[in-house]
C-alpha cells in the first residue's frame, strides 16, 4: 500500500509551507449533495448536485479546463488545494482565469503522478471541484469526519499527495464513466496517499459520482499510516434518491457484490487490525467503523438528511430525532422518491430552510428570524463562548459560494448540462452551461469576495440575497417570482436547443447558435438579478411598501408583526402623552383659534399639529 510518488523538496517554497500550515487548521465546513437515479428523475437524466458551503472566502469562480495532450511517461503535477480564493494560480491547467496577475506567484507542485497513456485529457467545468466533463461524468462533494487524518506533502511531517479536489480533477481529465472514476480515484489515493480538508473535523470525504447510466456514493479517508487510504463506494439504484450531508452514509458493504459495491482491501484489513470488526460480525458497517460522527453539533448532518427525504419522500415519514446518527442509522443510504424528481425540484431542495415544519427557520414567532422571518443564521461570533448553543443547520445557507446541479442524459445533443448558481442558493438563479462552450462568461468565471464588482454573477446573487434579507417575508415573494421565471425560461431554452441543434464543433452553424443562446441567457440572468435588487430596494425602502409613479406613487407603512413587538418589549416603551389639559378650556382639535395662539384675540385659523 506504499506510495511511489516523486517530490522535489526544493520546489516547496517557504510561502507554500506557511500557506499549508495556516489552512490545515481551518474549521471544516459543510456541503450538501443530492443524487437522483435515471428512473427517479423526471426526464431520464442521472443527476448529482453540490452546494459549496464555505466561509465566504471560498473561490466562487466557474471555469472551463480545456482538453490537453497527454504523453505517456511524462509527469502530471499535483498541487495543494487551499479551496479559498485563489484556489489555484498557474499555467498548468491552461485556464486564463488562473494565470498569475497583480504580483501573484504560481503555485508550486507538492508532487507528481505519471501521466496517463498517450491521448488527450477530457475538457471539464470546474469550481473548487471537477463538476462535469465532456463525457457527462458528474461529481458533487461533501466533507466528512473520519477516524484517521493525514497531512499533505510539503507541510512538516506531510505524507499524503492527493486531496479530494485533485482527485476530482484527475477523474475529470481521465474517466468516461462513474464506475471508472470511482476505481481510479480510489486506486490513486491508495498508491499516493489521501488528505482531507481539515486537520480535526473534515479529515474525510464523500462524493456523488454520475454518468448517463449510473450514480455512485464514494467515501474516502486516510489510512492509519497517512500514506494510503481506505475507500468504499455504493451504487445508488436507478430508481433511487440519496443525500450526503457531511457524514458517511454507506452501511453494510458487500465485497462479493461488485455490481453495487466497490472498495479497497484496507476496508476490512484495518478494521480487523484495530479489532473494530471480524468476519463473525457479518457485513462490515462502513459508517459505524470509520465515521467520527456528525461534526459541529447533533443534527448538523441528520437534519438535512431528514429534510431532503421529507421533500423527496414525505410518505416515508422518517423520524426527525435520533440518539447518535453514527450508531443509530435512522435514515437509509437511499430511498425511492414519491414522485419523479426534476432539475427544478433540486433547485428548490437546495433552497430549503425547513419551511412549514417544526424546524422552519423563517416561521412567524421565531425570534431569531427577526420581524421579517429571515432564514439566515450567521455564526454566533464572540458571544457564543458566553452563551453556548447552536443554530439549526439548513440546506439553504447564507455562506454558500456556489451551488450546482449536473444533468447527465443519454442521447442528449448538448451533452451534460451544469446548472450553476453563484453565491447562496437562496438568492441565486441557476444558469445552464455545457462543457462544449469555448469559454465560460466572464461574469461567472471571475468573482472574488474581497472585491465588490457589478460585473460578477457571484456579487449579483449575493447582493440580491442581502437586499431581500432586509424585509425577507415581503421580498422573498419578489425574489422567488424572479427565480422561477428565469429558471423556467432557461429550462425551456435548453429543451429547445437539445431538440433543434447539435452542440458539436463539426457543425459550426449549430454550435454558434447554441453557444450564443447560452451566453446571452447567462448575461440576461445577471442583468435581471441586479435589476431585481434595485426593485426590492425601491419597493421596501425605509420600512414602507412603495409603489412606483405609474401605480400612484403611494407609500404604505406596514410596521412590525404583533408577536415580534410583544417579544421585544414594545409595550414597555415610553407611555402615551398625558391626557389632562394644561390650561383652561383649550379648543377642540380642528376648531378655530385666534391667529398667533390662544392669547391673541385677533383673526382665527385652524389649529394643526406636526408629527
Amino acid at each position: 500500500m506504499g506510495s511511489q510518488y516523486r517530490i522535489d523538496p526544493a520546489m516547496v517554497g517557504k510561502s507554500l509551507l506557511l500557506m499549508l500550515l495556516c489552512l490545515l487548521s481551518k474549521e471544516a465546513t459543510g456541503c450538501t449533495v443530492f443524487i437522483v437515479g435515471k428512473d427517479a428523475s423526471a426526464d431520464g437524466s442521472v443527476m448529482v448536485s453540490h452546494s459549496n458551503d464555505g466561509e465566504f472566502n471560498t473561490d466562487p469562480r466557474l471555469v472551463k479546463v480545456p482538453a490537453s495532450s497527454s504523453v505517456k511517461g511524462t509527469q502530471r503535477p499535483v498541487f495543494f488545494s487551499p479551496e479559498d480564493y485563489p484556489r489555484y494560480v498557474g499555467h498548468d491547467r491552461q485556464v486564463p482565469e488562473y494565470y498569475p496577475t497583480d504580483g501573484q506567484t504560481s503555485f508550486e507542485p507538492i508532487g507528481y503522478i505519471p501521466q496517463q497513456v498517450s491521448s488527450s485529457t477530457f475538457a471539464y467545468l470546474e469550481e473548487t471541484y471537477g463538476a462535469l466533463n465532456d463525457k457527462q461524468l458528474g461529481i458533487g462533494e461533501s466533507t466528512c469526519s473520519g477516524v484517521f487524518g493525514a497531512i499533505p506533502l510539503g507541510a512538516p511531517n506531510g505524507t499524503a499527495l492527493l486531496s479530494v479536489d485533485e482527485l476530482t480533477h484527475i477523474a475529470m481529465e481521465r474517466a468516461t464513466t462513474a464506475r471508472e472514476a470511482v476505481q481510479m480515484m480510489g486506486s490513486l489515493a491508495e498508491e499516493y496517499g489521501f488528505y482531507g480538508a481539515g486537520e480535526f473535523e473534515g479529515t474525510s470525504e464523500s462524493l456523488a459520482v454520475s454518468d448517463t447510466e449510473e450514480a455512485w456514493i464514494f467515501h474516502i479517508l486516510p489510512d492509519p499510516t497517512g500514506k494510503s487510504c481506505i475507500w468504499a463506494a455504493q451504487r445508488v439504484p436507478d430508481n433511487g434518491f440519496a443525500v450526503l450531508a457531511n457524514m458517511f452514509v454507506i452501511r453494510q458493504v458487500d465485497p462479493n457484490d461488485d455490481e453495487y459495491f466497490l472498495m479497497s482491501k484496507s476496508v476490512h484489513q484495518v478494521a480487523k487490525e484495530y479489532n473494530w470488526w471480524s468476519e463473525e460480525d457479518g457485513l462490515l458497517d462502513f459508517t459505524k467503523v470509520y465515521s467520527d460522527g456528525e461534526y459541529s453539533h447533533k443534527f448538523y448532518s441528520g437534519r438535512r438528511m431528514w429534510g431532503a427525504y421529507h421533500l423527496a419522500c414525505p410518505s416515508c415519514n422518517f423520524p426527525a430525532d435520533y440518539v447518535d446518527l453514527q450508531s443509530d442509522p435512522v435514515y437509509p443510504v437511499w430511498t425511492v422518491p414519491d414522485q419523479p424528481i426534476s432539475v427544478e425540484d433540486l433547485f428548490r431542495y437546495h433552497r430549503y430552510t425547513y419551511q412549514n415544519t417544526p424546524f422552519d427557520l423563517s416561521a412567524a414567532g421565531n425570534l431569531a428570524a427577526g420581524p421579517f422571518g429571515s432564514p439566515d443564521r450567521w455564526k454566533a461570533g464572540s458571544g457564543e463562548k458566553q452563551v453556548g448553543g447552536n443554530w439549526e443547520r439548513a440546506i439553504g445557507l447564507y455562506r454558500t459560494s456556489d451551488t450546482y446541479v449536473v444533468q447527465s442524459k443519454k442521447g442528449s445533443s448538448l451533452g451534460g448540462v451544469l446548472w450553476f448558481g453563484p453565491a447562496s442558493a437562496l438568492g441565486t438563479v441557476f444558469t445552464p452551461f455545457v462543457v462544449q462552450l469555448d469559454s465560460i462568461p466572464k461574469s461567472f468565471s471571475t468573482g472574488y469576495q474581497g472585491v465588490f464588482s457589478r460585473e460578477s454573477a457571484f456579487w449579483a446573487a449575493c447582493y440580491a440575497h442581502n437586499i431581500a434579507n432586509l424585509k425577507w417575508s415581503y421580498a422573498i415573494q419578489d425574489l422567488q417570482t424572479r427565480q422561477i421565471s428565469l429558471e423556467r425560461k432557461s429550462i425551456d431554452l435548453m429543451k429547445q436547443l437539445e431538440s433543434d441543434y447539435q452542440m458539436s464543433k463539426d457543425d459550426q452553424e449549430d454550435f454558434a447558435v447554441v453557444e450564443s443562446a447560452i451566453m446571452d441567457n447567462a448575461a440576461s440572468i445577471v442583468s435581471s438579478l441586479w435589476q431585481l435588487s434595485d426593485e426590492i430596494m425601491f419597493k421596501y425602502a425605509s420600512g414602507f411598501v412603495n409603489e412606483d409613479d405609474s401605480h400612484g406613487g403611494l407609500s404604505q407603512m406596514v410596521g412590525y408583526p404583533a408577536w415580534w413587538l410583544e417579544a421585544v418589549g414594545f409595550k414597555e416603551g415610553p407611555p402615551p402623552p398625558p391626557t389632562e389639559p394644561k390650561c383652561c378650556n383649550p379648543p377642540k382639535a380642528g376648531k378655530t383659534a385666534p391667529v398667533g395662539g390662544l392669547r391673541n384675540a385677533g383673526s382665527s385659523s385652524v389649529v394643526t399639529s406636526a408629527v
